[in-house]
């Protein structure tokens, strides 16, 4: 049976009972309907992971003994930064999910000319929140041990001139392909564009801060099958989707 996997925001250390915060508590009493004595992995993006046993439910404390810890790690050993332009509703909650699991270090969601979506007052704070919770979810449901940076909502202009490493944004109008490419210490920093694409001046400003315009193939792709597609793609060419995962459990 598989055990369930949770992230804490709290310090761990084997041998000692911790008391979950009301969300996870939340999560863990009636989303995963553990009781007293069931398993369950806690890690807290510091690296590893620990084993615990429930010694305690209740609508007014979950507590966990923290058993064993383990140096467990599946990051790839490509760093990558997504710029990723900001869609409608459903599509970005999938982009962001998806980029987790494929291993992606920093999301930062793009501000462009043709995003559809308007942040005003509160809201912005709002979804940033709830992409926050989706990466969270994510990196517990993909085996992960860190938990993915998801940055600030930035301008295009502004991020594009602050990035490093080998540099590309999809162009579905470029001649130059992935595999003609090779990442810089083993960075590769991704800017995938929102529904409606990239303007010219954008096309421009991000060539001129050093971004390569790659075509993923002679097929259009919406925004949210490009950021996936680009993931994969780095993975099996510079990542660990190119060799045997190794089991680092000990």
């Amino acid at each position: 049976m598989r055990v369930s996997r949770l992230y804490v925001p709290l310090a761990l250390a084997t041998g000692e009972q911790v008391e979950l915060d009301d969300d996870s508590g939340h999560y863990l009493r009636t989303v995963l309907r553990l009781k007293k004595d069931d398993s369950i992995i806690l890690f807290n993006g510091k690296g590893g992971e620990y084993a615990c046993v429930l010694d305690e439910v209740s609508r007014k404390s979950v507590r966990v003994n923290v058993q064993s810890w383990s140096e467990r790690s599946v990051e790839s050993p490509l760093y990558i930064t997504l710029g990723l332009g900001i869609s409608r509703g459903d599509r970005m909650d999938l982009s962001v999910q998806k980029a987790v699991e494929l291993g992606v270090n920093t999301i930062t969601p793009i501000m462009a000319e043709r995003c559809v979506v308007q942040f005003k007052g509160e809201k912005k704070q709002q979804r940033l929140q709830h992409w926050q919770k989706i990466v969270q979810h994510a990196t517990e449901q993909s085996g992960r041990t860190v938990v993915p940076e998801l940055a600030e909502v930035d301008f295009l202009q502004n991020w594009v001139s602050i990035q490093q490493g080998l540099k590309i944004f999809l162009d579905p109008y470029a001649d130059m392909a992935l595999n003609q490419l090779q990442p810089d210490k083993m960075k590769v920093t991704l800017l995938t564009g929102p529904e409606g694409g990239f303007t010219d001046q954008e096309r421009t400003i991000a060539k001129a801060s050093g971004f390569i315009p790659v075509s993923l193939g002679s097929r259009i792709l919406r925004t949210e099958t490009a950021s996936i597609a680009a993931l994969a793609a780095v993975q099996m060419l510079w990542g660990d989707f190119a060799a045997p995962a190794q089991n680092t459990e000990k």
